[in-house]
């Protein structure tokens, strides 16, 4: 996927959202034992405002949003109920392990997002007055050991583990863009730039997954 922004353009990326999972906020959670893994909001309804009314005074209308992939849960209707409520038109979503609706493309859900697909291999290109930046990143829902490009700049993106903040940058240019490491904002392009340009050049050892603590 090519990218070029516009004049006044931005980019940003995001992933993990969880919008409507009943599990991952600590008011209505049946895990046990689970303050590390869940969300610290009084209630389902307030958490759900809470990552859309972030996304919203983050990303503008004509902003484009990369989406990591585990948009929603908790049902099919909580897709559609969540993609109404963002302002921003560009939504590019890569499935994630809990996205089998969209994959799918149940009642053509897949409409309602720009493109949808399981890895997103993005060339960037930033206008910078006579002359154009580029970058080139690897994004995918899990996080992955080496990737194409690896040795030639390319920066890999991904979200699945949420990580913390103090974890979410891995050894080399790579790193976890999901809400939980960025206060449940989006993180701007130019942030993850800045962050992972000047790293080495390094294969990444996988976090610790989620997943092997409890089922999500």
């Amino acid at each position: 996927m090519k990218i070029v922004l516009e004049k006044g353009q931005r980019l940003f990326f995001t992933s993990d959202t969880h919008y409507g999972h009943s599990n991952i906020c600590r008011a209505t959670t049946k895990w046990t034992d689970s303050d590390s893994v869940t969300r610290d909001f009084k209630s389902l309804e307030h958490m759900n405002d809470t990552l859309v009314n972030r996304i919203n005074e983050t990303v503008g209308e004509n902003d484009i949003l990369i989406h990591l992939g585990d948009f929603s849960f908790g049902g099919f209707e909580n897709i559609q109920e969540f993609r109404n409520r963002l302002i921003c038109k560009n939504i590019h979503l890569v499935h994630g392990n809990h996205d089998h609706h969209i994959r799918r493309n149940k009642g053509d859900i897949q409409e309602i997002f720009t493109t949808c697909s399981d890895y997103i291999h993005l060339d960037l290109r930033i206008p910078n007055g006579k002359e154009i930046r580029k970058y080139s990143f690897a994004c995918m829902h899990y996080p992955i050991c080496s990737w194409d490009g690896m040795n030639a700049n390319v920066m890999h993106l991904h979200g699945h583990v949420h990580l913390p903040p103090h974890l979410r940058i891995a050894e080399g240019r790579a790193m976890d863009v999901g809400c939980d490491g960025n206060n449940l904002y989006p993180i701007n392009v130019e942030e993850v730039i800045s962050l992972l340009k000047n790293r080495p050049i390094a294969k990444l050892t996988l976090p610790k997954d989620h997943h092997e603590k409890r089922l999500i």
